[in-house]
């Protein structure tokens, strides 16, 4: 038994309600890509970090992570000492079904990333079929990269394997033991997908915000950040959210993207297999 649980704590819960319900949309034109007609000609996406699509906001507009989120657990604190215990358990499930499904949660930054969300959203996410929707995942990863950085780079906690090494489930690079372990940003753009996906098919919203959740614990399960990583991580995902409802772009972008989403799901003839049970259960 895990002696620490990743849940929403009541700061998320209020930025969840405050994302309920799209604005109107607005009838401009905020990324020639997105603005592809779906009978075009298939749509060029980026290919990862290095040309990865910018975001909505800038640093002028953007929410500062470091204004709002409070500072990781003090050295030594008990909150500290249940991260290092979960790490320490949590690597327990090395070679599992959930160790595997970590290593593929991972993925963050090519178009098919969404995929991680095809057996809660009961079809297939297929970017080529869904270009404006495609481009929005996408550029909420920039926007997060604006949010977060402040936090990383000012509080620099350390990773998990830096501090103690044990297995993680994929090889830590250089790059990302240099980086700051908290906040999560996996987490919190898994949790901010989730509330905008939940949004696109509400009947679906009870596996989707699940599997976004489960997104965020891949990687505690993975070794590369601590619980407490995890939770911040989360509140920025939809303090982020929270945000871009009120950016005209994205209020534009995201009534197109509910039009392809709905054309796609309806025309999908294969339904996607239900999330394995390993996810569906929160792991501490």
């Amino acid at each position: 038994m895990i002696p620490s649980r990743l849940s929403v704590s009541p700061l998320v819960l209020a930025l969840v309600l405050t994302t309920a319900g799209c604005a109107s949309a607005v009838p401009t034109r905020t990324d020639e890509v997105a603005a592809v007609p779906a009978s075009a000609a298939a749509p060029a996406f980026w290919q990862g970090f290095r040309d990865h699509p910018h975001g909505y906001l800038t640093a002028d507009n953007a929410p500062n992570a470091a204004n709002f989120l409070p500072p990781p657990p003090a050295e030594g604190s008990p909150r500290e000492q249940a991260d290092i215990v979960a790490y320490r358990a949590l690597r327990s499930l090395e070679g599992g079904e959930r160790w595997a499904i970590a290593r593929a949660d991972n993925e963050i930054e090519t178009p098919g990333a969404p995929r991680a969300f095809d057996c809660a959203l009961g079809f297939k996410f297929e970017p080529e079929k869904t270009p404006t929707l495609t481009m929005l995942l996408g550029r909420m990863l920039g926007d997060l990269e604006t949010i977060q950085t402040p936090a990383k780079r000012g509080w620099f906690r350390k990773r998990p394997f830096v501090v103690e090494p044990l297995p993680t489930c994929i090889a830590p690079e250089t790059w990302l033991a240099a980086s700051g372990s908290y906040p999560s940003g996996h987490s919190a753009l898994g949790w901010a997908w989730a509330l905008v996906l939940a949004e696109m098919a509400p009947d679906r919203a009870d596996p989707i915000l699940r599997r976004g959740l489960a997104y965020g614990e891949s990687r505690a399960v993975c070794g590369v950040h601590y619980v407490s990583d995890v939770e911040a991580g989360r509140i920025v995902g939809a303090a982020m959210v929270a945000r871009l409802k009120a950016d005209p772009g994205f209020q534009a972008d995201f009534a197109r993207a509910k039009e392809e989403f709905d054309a796609a799901r309806a025309a999908s003839k294969e339904a996607t297999s239900a999330c394995p049970a390993a996810l569906m259960q929160p792991l501490m």
